[in-house]
């Protein structure tokens, strides 16, 4: 999985396969909750073309503001470099997989 950063975002979007961002923090104990399901889904779904990457909002300070997180966890889902869907705070694996598989 990814670490994506406000430097390298552009270049993960440049190629061409959708994205699913999990915006975190290491204070945030939901976030560590929900980060073994994204593993899981990364390690299922990256063979099947789409990118898992994880933005620290400590570090990153343009992508949080550019998808409007508020709140940690926050999972965005892009295909063709664009927004489709969102999951605000942490959710069970049969709802993030849904939109997972939306993106294929």
């Amino acid at each position: 999985m990814l670490q994506i950063t406000d430097d390298n975002f552009q270049q993960v979007l440049s190629e061409g396969k959708p994205v699913v961002v999990d915006f975190w923090a290491t204070w945030c104990g939901p976030c560590r909750a929900l980060a073994p399901t994204i593993e899981a889904l990364a390690e299922e779904y990256e063979p099947q073309g789409i990118i898992f990457g994880k933005c620290d909002v400590d570090e990153a300070m343009d992508l949080p503001v550019k998808f409007s997180v508020r709140n940690i966890p926050t999972v965005v889902f892009l295909k063709d470099g664009n927004l489709v869907d969102k999951q605000v705070g942490n959710a069970p694996r049969n709802v993030l997989e849904e939109k997972v598989k939306a993106l294929l």
